[in-house]
């Protein structure tokens, strides 16, 4: 991961005339410029996941003022407040669309249960199999090699090693109860549908992402079980 420093200097870079109103057109053409884009990709993404408002013109003549050595155009104790407030205010909206979506969550999967060739467990999980798979069924202590896919119930796509065209291998151990659980319940060469409710992943905390209180729906492929190396 960028440390900070290093990736609010590259974005200052990367934004035209750090707060200029119109972005320059880019010249990608050399290397040092492919790098600077793609760092400012990886910047843009964590800041769009940070899960607060940014206004760019602000951001980039903040960052100039601090690498031309210029006061701060805020006071210390205004900006604790600014974030204070910030923090506070995405605090509520968090908790406000948590219980939205813990409501939300509940409805889908008493419905989901009640389908044709739906199977649940006693913690909630829910799960259809849609081919059943002829070798081994993983142990709590197994590694395992999978492709996947991961959507929240609007259909948005949050995850997908199909998309990477390269499977996942993590131990059962390392990941969500949700998976700990359901891929104990395939055989290898299987592939299933696993309904996961929110309590079984990321909870009220959500990922990047992922907002909290989801239930996530994953397609599974179980590939084969990773033997240890020697």
């Amino acid at each position: 991961m960028l440390k900070k420093s290093f990736a609010f200097t590259t974005l200052c870079a990367l934004l035209s005339g750090c707060g200029a109103s119109k972005p320059k057109k880019l010249d990608l053409s050399s290397d040092k410029a492919k790098v600077s884009y793609t760092i400012g990709q990886q910047i843009g993404r964590q800041l769009k996941g940070s899960g607060f408002e940014v206004d760019p013109d602000a951001l980039a003549a903040s960052i100039s003022d601090v690498l031309n050595g210029k006061e701060p155009q805020m006071k210390p104790e205004e900006m604790q407040a600014a974030m204070m407030k910030a923090q506070a205010d995405q605090t509520t909206k968090s908790e406000s669309e948590g219980k939205a979506n813990r409501e939300k969550g509940s409805q889908f999967l008493v419905a989901n249960k009640a389908k044709t060739g739906m199977k649940a467990t006693a913690s909630g999980l829910q799960y259809e199999i849609i081919n059943e798979g002829k070798g081994k069924t993983p142990k709590t202590t197994d590694t395992v090699k999978v492709h996947y896919k991961g959507t929240l119930l609007d259909g948005t796509q949050f995850d997908s090693s199909y998309d990477r065209n390269e499977p996942a291998e993590f131990p059962l151990n390392g990941v969500i109860r949700g998976w700990t659980e359901g891929l104990q319940l395939m055989k290898v060469g299987g592939k299933n549908r696993l309904f996961v409710p929110s309590d079984l992943a990321y909870g009220p905390q959500g990922r990047p992402g992922i907002p909290s209180n989801s239930v996530l729906i994953f397609e599974v492929e179980l590939l084969d079980i990773v033997k240890p190396a020697r």
